[in-house]
């Protein structure tokens, strides 16, 4: 959170005439906050899942709602890994637009190194998850190399908002910037490689309600029922197409202008901000946290399979080689 953010916070809960629910969306605007309810969630989803009762989480998560004619008939942890996180994505795609605009990103060099390191640490993961299957004779399984290029935005982000007041701003940055493009490019690599068919007539189709949701936001538009329409529809189209929805929050976010006289981002931020970490992240943690380890022996069984290791060998040390060897040489 910029220092700018957080005086105004302070300031409006500094004058006691807010309401509580006033006081309530300022806390959460603090990353803080959104940080430990989503590591609280998680932790929740975990001691739930490994419990006598793991029955009852599972049911709650595959439980399935929405209308089936549109395709919309989810189970409750898809609704929230790939509806309640585009609005998550939405928020750090404006935070990123005015970093690329009038922030430290806007300069081309700085903004290649996050970009660039990113990469490295897709590709050296990748790399060490295929060495390791193929030296352990297990050919079979190196198609499964995508399952170590990519870090989780939400919990990436929610560790760093927890640790960011100790971080300098350009690091943190840095930081956010490599966690979104990480994932943007892991999506991309998912949905070119391993999504079996992908339909480009919804996927075309979502670039009318992109377009006039971008034209309503660049004149100035901020009611909700004008803008909201459009972006659950883009939402809707980009998820029948097979790719992730969540893609269309960033998209989404990239159209709110920076600067100029209908300059909206922080408005748009400050708004929607609260809603994602108090509600839309920290449910999707809940959601995408719970794994039943399945006891002792079976937890000591899979860490002691090759994809265990390889997905553990690239993440724990292929990430931070790539990372840092990329930003190193550059």
């Amino acid at each position: 959170m910029s220092d700018r953010r957080q005086t105004t916070s302070r300031r409006l809960l500094a004058r006691g005439s807010c309401p509580e629910w006033q006081r309530v969306s300022e806390l959460l605007r603090t990353e803080t906050v959104g940080g430990a309810l989503l590591l609280a969630a998680a932790g929740a989803a975990l001691v739930w899942a490994n419990s006598p009762w793991s029955g009852g989480y599972h049911r709650l998560s595959e439980f399935v709602v929405g209308p089936q004619s549109l395709h919309l008939n989810l189970s409750l942890s898809a609704w929230a890994a790939d509806g309640l996180l585009a609005i998550f994505f939405f928020v750090v795609g404006v935070e990123l637009k005015r970093e690329f605009v009038a922030g430290d990103l806007r300069d081309p060099a700085r903004a290649a190194l996050p970009i660039a390191a990113a990469v490295g640490g897709m590709v050296v993961p990748a790399a060490i998850f295929v060495g390791i299957n193929l030296f352990s004779g297990h050919p079979e399984n190196i198609d499964g190399w995508a399952v170590p290029i990519a870090t989780d935005i939400a919990f990436a982000l929610a560790v760093l908002a927890v640790v960011s007041t100790h971080l300098p701003a350009a690091l943190r940055i840095f930081l956010l910037t490599l966690a979104v493009v990480d994932d943007l490019l892991a999506i991309t690599v998912i949905a070119v490689f391993f999504t079996d068919h992908v339909a480009l007539g919804p996927l075309a189709a979502a670039l009318i309600p992109i377009g006039l949701y971008a034209f309503a936001v660049q004149r100035g538009a901020r009611q909700w029922w004008i803008l909201l329409p459009p972006a659950v529809l883009a939402w809707a189209l980009v998820h029948a197409s097979g790719v992730h929805a969540t893609v269309a929050g960033v998209v989404l976010g990239f159209t709110v202008p920076v600067l100029g006289r209908h300059a909206s981002a922080e408005h748009f931020e400050h708004l929607v901000r609260p809603l994602s970490a108090g509600f839309a992240v920290p449910v999707f943690a809940f959601f995408a946290a719970g794994v039943t380890v399945g006891g002792w022996s079976g937890f000591a069984d899979a860490l002691s399979h090759p994809v265990t290791i390889g997905v553990i060998a690239g993440l724990v040390l292929g990430k931070p080689i790539g990372v840092l060897g990329t930003t190193y040489l550059l």
